[in-house]
């Protein structure tokens, strides 16, 4: 793709634009209150957006649309649609948990609960995976991205992508990352949505697409179906949307940082609501390009770029391509905030300098920082070899997602469950997971030994609590000045969003 002088200028005062608010912003960092969560005063529409932009990078983009153009078809749009009801659920019943403790991080409330040695276990297993999973992911599929769109070679597009986000986030922190994410969360959602019409357009409209592909408009597919059975989404795609969307430091951190609970509940209703709206541009376009440009594709993962190349017009090409690398830098500050935020509070400031000055916990979350760059942009390139790179990122965040939820579940609901409960849930569920996929059951789809693990994990935890209970059961008290007050009107927006889901799979069964 031939990218002209305005696309050019468009796209360097974007970046420039977004590098310039972030920094202003977050000018004033004293406190790791400050640097990890914004001061906690974020509205509600910060929140939201924020969350959005940092779920929906390249990894949905080409990850979700090459799902959408292969076998699996309109049925992979679960992954939004069911998420969107996970996070309502969220919202209500969980959120409030976590702001009433006044945590910084997820590992914390595993502190409150099981102990330290649980919140040091989550703590290591939750970096390892932003570095192997999720960051070198969007590095890599960014980087595949601008190598299919304009021939960037990709080695270079990963550190290039790794350096310039890794850059405002080092200075920044959460509130750079939030008001780079709300620009260019506003930014991507605009411009997928200029590319879905133009392709709407050139199949002859929506109708014409559903008639001349309808064997891929099905949100329902067989239970032996490879790439999404429908048992697994009554079973185990829940386990990843608790994970994800509740219990992941990466997303978690927004809410964590909300100024009142009314607050936060409404910023997740708005991200809520995107998602289901999202299906317009990480499914659509994947069908389209089936429709359209099936003999340029030579890989379901090319689908999405192959499908920008023909339908985006010469001079918004400099958009887009701002739009695609804001997709990247919304998930790539995130992820790295969110993992120098755990290791700073949840291993230096527990382990190495307990009393360490707010200059000293910021300057290390700085430096942390900068080394999470360089490992996700050294490990990378190690993921050209997979076939599917939507697939490998959700069946690698199942060796940690199982046991995770089990454990802040039973750690909720069950209040005189051991801290020893926590600690072998934690531990028992990497393993069974590893040894159902690659020993006993490598044929069996991953969600499905993601339930298996949850199963075990939890019958396990409630046998220790069984023989071996507290005496008297945990009690949350209210460690925080954050009004705790609920949203009024989050019931009937999160009661809105379930029955649009409904009603889509009533009419797409």
């Amino acid at each position: 793709m031939e990218i002209g002088l305005l696309d050019t200028i468009i796209f360097i005062a974007f970046i420039t634009g977004v590098v310039a608010v972030s920094v202003y912003a977050s000018r004033r960092e004293r406190t790791h209150e400050d640097y990890f969560l914004a001061g906690r005063n974020l509205k509600w529409w910060a929140i939201g957006i924020s969350l959005i932009a940092s779920c929906l990078s390249t990894e949905q983009l080409i990850g979700m649309n090459g799902q959408a153009y292969g076998e699996v078809g309109l049925a992979v749009a679960a992954w939004a649609l069911l998420a969107a009801v996970a996070v309502v659920l969220i919202a209500l019943f969980i959120m409030p948990v976590f702001l009433q403790l006044g945590i910084c991080t997820m590992p914390e409330f595993l502190e409150h609960r099981f102990g330290g040695a649980a919140r040091t276990v989550m703590a290591i297993y939750m970096m390892i995976l932003y570095v192997v999973a999720i960051l070198a992911v969007v590095l890599f599929t960014g980087a595949t991205a601008l190598q299919a769109l304009f021939g960037l070679d990709v080695l270079l597009g990963v550190w290039l992508l790794g350096l310039l986000a890794g850059g405002y986030t080092i200075f920044g922190g959460l509130k750079a990352v939030v008001w780079s994410d709300f620009i260019q969360g506003i930014t991507l959602f605009v411009c997928g949505g200029i590319a879905t019409w133009l392709g709407l357009r050139a199949v002859g409209g929506f109708g014409n697409l559903v008639s001349e592909n309808r064997e891929q408009f099905q949100l329902i597919l067989p239970a032996d179906h490879a790439g999404l059975p429908w048992t697994g989404l009554v079973g185990g795609i829940w386990i990843a949307f608790f994970f994800y969307w509740g219990f992941n430091q990466f997303i978690t951190q927004r809410t964590l940082a909300a100024r009142s609970l009314a607050h936060g509940q409404k910023g997740m209703m708005l991200a809520g609501a995107l998602l289901v709206a999202s299906v317009l541009i990480i499914v659509l376009p994947g069908l389209m390009a089936h429709q359209l440009y099936a003999d340029e594709v030579n890989k379901a993962d090319q689908s999405y770029a192959v499908f920008v190349k023909n339908i985006m017009p010469v001079g918004l090409r400099g958009i887009f391509f701002a739009a695609i690398f804001g997709a990247l830098m919304s998930s790539l500050d995130s992820i790295l905030n969110s993992a120098s935020t755990i290791f700073t509070m949840d291993l230096y400031r527990k382990f190495l300098r307990p009393e360490a000055s707010e200059k000293k916990l910021i300057r290390v979350g700085r430096i942390t920082t900068s080394v999470f760059v360089v490992a996700g942009c050294l490990a990378a390139p190690f993921l050209a070899s997979f076939t599917s790179i939507f697939d490998y990122l959700q069946s690698s965040w199942g060796y940690i997602s199982p046991p995770i939820v089990g454990v802040f579940v039973i750690g909720i609901l069950v209040r005189r469950a051991p801290p020893v409960s926590g600690l072998v849930g934690l531990l028992i569920g990497p393993l069974c997971y590893g040894l159902l996929i690659n020993v006993f059951a490598p044929r069996l789809h991953f969600l499905h030994s993601m339930l298996i693990t949850l199963g075990v994990v939890v019958s396990l935890m409630l046998l220790i609590t069984a023989i071996a209970p507290l005496k008297e059961p945990v009690r949350f008290e209210a460690k925080s000045g954050i009004d705790l007050t609920p949203s009024p009107g989050a019931r009937w927006a999160g009661g809105a969003i379930v029955a649009v889901v409904a009603l889509l799979y009533l009419v797409y069964p």
